[in-house]
């Protein structure tokens, strides 16, 4: 069996890794470029993921199943134009993807089928959101319409930053047209939790629980990324919470039926628990990343097979097992703003064997291993205890270096 997955980062390399377990497959192609791709695993480098592109080499190159990894081809229609040439695709169609493309479209969604959320607004220009900050209290939430590569979220402690915010959406256009719109949203204080989920047509099996860790210093501060690390499971969840995620999951359910939205694919739904209560933060229509690189691991059910299972709207039939995951991201210095990259990575043949390292943003070249990217490596440990998985992560990154790099040294530090 020949796999392409559409997408090059860690996300994609953890599902590689892991389809690659399966005897059935015989290759796992990456459409673009991966510097971990060895084995089974190998690159396309196809100079984009435009439907295009990805098209024009299927038709010369057929595979036997197609997996969506980035939210932009998702939203860009890519499943619906390759299910209508009769390609098999784990991924979304354009009108469910919506639910992670527009936050109003999500924040609807959410209002309409009783899934606890913020309270927020939509506005449409500046002097729109402008009047809509007399609704809120400081901290506020200002976000971006679009997807915005996930860094399209403000979280304004003043009225100072809420204007510099609005300012840099609408005047300074830093998001272009996925700016055209903003959401204004209740900030909500508690600990947050992602729940991936398998979407078997209008049917829901959630994925453990994961923590992952946004902003880019210790302590929970500076500006957001798209993740620089993450744990699995999440240390604060109890059987409460899950009694009332599985409420939201029907509620979910329920609208993904109405509105004809079901699909074949994952649902990512951020959660924010705020003493006691759930809340829906966000959805994303695929894997989540770093989520992806300590919940795959811990996943214990063949992963074609439930995919296979959710192609065919059967029972996903999910299972992990009991070991603790955690991944600490190595990224350049400046991330998520300016970066420099090109730089060589060593160390890595220095890890011990049972290390996992799903590559970020690197690169293959004259017989070297270069950074390509703001996040770099996904370094990543499991443990039958979180502190031991801890260490061992730690003690791992010790070996390997690259100029400019940096990372957090508070992943996994539960208190």
């Amino acid at each position: 069996m020949k796999i392409l997955i559409v997408g090059s980062g860690a996300r994609e390399h953890a599902i590689a890794w892991k389809l690659a377990q399966n005897a059935q497959v015989e290759e796992v192609y990456f459409s673009t470029h991966n510097g971990g791709a060895e084995g089974k695993l190998k690159n396309l480098n196809l100079p984009d993921n435009e439907l295009s592109t990805i098209q024009e080499h299927l038709g010369s190159n057929p595979v036997d199943l197609v997996i969506i990894g980035p939210e932009d081809p998702l939203n860009a229609g890519i499943v619906d134009a390759l299910k209508a040439q009769g390609i098999k695709v784990f991924g979304p169609e354009k009108a469910a993807a919506k639910l992670e493309g527009s936050k109003a479209f999500a924040k609807a969604f959410m209002e309409k089928y009783g899934i606890p959320t913020a309270d927020y607004e939509q506005c449409h220009s500046l002097t729109d959101a402008q009047k809509a900050l007399q609704h809120f209290t400081y901290p506020v939430v200002i976000k971006a319409d679009g997807l915005c590569a996930g860094k399209g979220v403000y979280i304004c402690k003043n009225e100072a930053e809420a204007h510099k915010a609005l300012h840099e959406i609408f005047i300074d256009k830093v998001f272009a047209d996925q700016g055209a719109n903003v959401v204004l949203e209740q900030f909500l204080q508690g600990f947050e939790a992602s729940l991936l989920c398998f979407v078997s047509g209008s049917k829901i099996y959630p994925f453990d629980t994961a923590m992952d860790y946004k902003k880019i210093y210790e302590g929970d501060l500076g500006p957001n990324t798209g993740g620089v690390g993450c744990i699995s499971p999440n240390p604060y969840w109890t059987p409460e919470l899950t009694a009332q995620s599985d409420q939201i999951l029907r509620n979910i359910e329920q609208g993904l039926e109405a509105e004809k939205l079901g699909y074949a694919g994952i649902l990512f739904i951020g959660y924010m628990v705020k003493e006691g209560q759930i809340y829906v933060l966000e959805f994303n229509t695929r894997f989540g990343d770093p989520e992806s690189q300590v919940l795959l691991p811990r996943l214990q059910s063949d992963l074609l097979e439930n995919i296979q299972q959710a192609l065919d709207h059967q029972e996903v039939q999910l299972s992990f097992g009991a070991d603790q995951c955690m991944t600490t991201i190595l990224v350049s210095d400046g991330y998520p703003k300016t970066y420099q990259s090109g730089f060589e990575i060593q160390g890595l043949d220095q890890l011990p064997e049972d290390m996992l390292v799903f590559h970020n943003g690197t690169k293959q070249q004259d017989g070297k291993l270069i950074t390509k990217g703001g996040r770099v490596l996904s370094i990543t440990a499991k443990a039958p205890e979180l502190e031991q998985a801890r260490v061992a992560v730690y003690d791992a990154i010790k070996n390997l270096s690259f100029e400019n790099m940096r990372y957090r040294k508070d992943i996994g530090a539960v208190h």
